[in-house]
């Protein structure tokens, strides 16, 4: 379970989140939607611990951001932008690397390594250096290493940006197989996204919630909602 309570941050005058709060239950992908500058990143940064809030707070299966952010850290994967991989260790020895950070060691370490390179279709990889790797396949390491001991709350950053049709496809299957018995939150720019693997929205709009639904109580298109709820908030400028 994720919660996110009235979560506000301030930058000396700038306040970048205003009582931010919505929440998600296992089997949830939330599409966390909002033009640039409108505290998505911000938000991430406090849900997962490398920033700690003004006001408000986080729950993570119980665990506050505030209180215990190392058990939060642990149920959390994350995967930035842009994945975080060692361009001259090979794919097998960054997932190694990665596993050592969760405290995977002997045979769960081996057998979590052989899950997430069968699930992420890394079988032809293994023995690549990370950094000739195309765009795509540094997503799939990056979303292996993010899944890593199964975390219950993935965060993926625009997890699609700069792929090929293809491989966009590809990475949306993969996502909709991860979304079983854990939240995924989905930051993206892409409504088609959004669309595609989310069963909730959420838009952020100077850093405040304007919208929160399921997508299947959408009476609009996404595209709409999403339009409607951004120029209310140009309009009141």
């Amino acid at each position: 379970m994720l919660r996110v309570s009235q979560v506000s941050k301030w930058f000396n005058e700038f306040q970048a989140l205003k009582d931010v709060t919505f929440e998600a239950k296992p089997g949830d992908v939330v599409g966390f939607l909002g033009p640039n500058g409108a505290g998505k990143s911000t938000t991430l940064k406090i849900i997962t611990t490398f920033l700690p809030p003004d006001s408000g707070d986080v729950e993570v299966n119980g665990y506050s951001v505030k209180v215990n952010p190392q058990q939060v850290r642990e149920y959390i994967g994350y995967l930035p932008e842009q994945s975080p991989l060692y361009p001259d260790l090979r794919v097998i020895e960054q997932l190694e690397f990665a596993a050592g950070l969760r405290g995977l060691d002997g045979a769960r370490k081996r057998l979590a390594i052989e899950e997430v390179i069968e699930l992420c279709a890394l079988n032809d990889v293994t023995k690549k250096l990370c950094g000739v790797l195309s765009k795509g396949f540094k997503q799939r390491v990056g979303l292996a290493q993010a899944i890593l001991g199964k975390p219950e709350l993935l965060i993926l950053d625009e997890p699609t940006s700069g792929l090929d049709p293809i491989q966009i496809i590809q990475i949306r299957e993969l996502v909709k197989k991860l979304s079983e018995n854990r939240v995924i939150l989905l930051s993206t720019h892409i409504l088609q996204e959004v669309s595609a693997v989310c069963n909730k929205v959420v838009i952020i709009n100077k850093g405040t919630v304007v919208f929160s639904s399921p997508i299947k109580d959408l009476s609009i298109p996404l595209e709409e909602v999403f339009i409607k709820n951004i120029s209310k908030g140009l309009h009141e400028e």
